[in-house]
């Protein structure tokens, strides 16, 4: 079993920046690719952003590249979301899941999610 802890959520102004953190814990030899989701009112959850464990490579969905930038660091077991210039529609509930079986398409373009996820962090943009 793993468990994960987000933080780094709040209020942020528009243009503002923001950074969440994952840290997992538990069965931390089984993760693989981390990622992110989030939950806007009234919207079904959604994927974010993923990164694999030793490539690193990262994948965003089609809605949010150039915005957010995933990283990870293998030896805390954390991973983390950045973006700047955030705007209102950014306000939601974003998830940290991990590992992440596989993709959903071929373009890696959103994610399967896993059966872990953490509690999850507020993140509201005034405008």
């Amino acid at each position: 079993q793993v468990q994960l802890v987000e933080s780094g959520g709040g209020l942020v102004q528009a243009g503002g920046s923001l950074r969440l953190s994952c840290a997992a814990s538990g069965r931390t030899s089984s993760l693989s690719a981390m990622g992110w989701f989030r939950q806007a009112p009234g919207k079904e959850r959604e994927f974010v952003a993923a990164i694999t464990k030793t490539s690193g490579r990262t994948y965003y969905a089609d809605a949010v590249k150039g915005l957010f930038t995933i990283s990870r660091d293998n030896a805390k077991n954390t991973v983390s979301l950045q973006r700047l210039s955030l705007k209102p529609q950014a306000t939601a509930v974003y998830y940290c899941n991990a590992p992440l079986p596989r993709c959903s398409d071929v373009a890696c373009a959103t994610f399967v999610a896993g059966n872990n996820w953490g509690q999850g962090t507020q993140v509201t943009v005034s405008s």
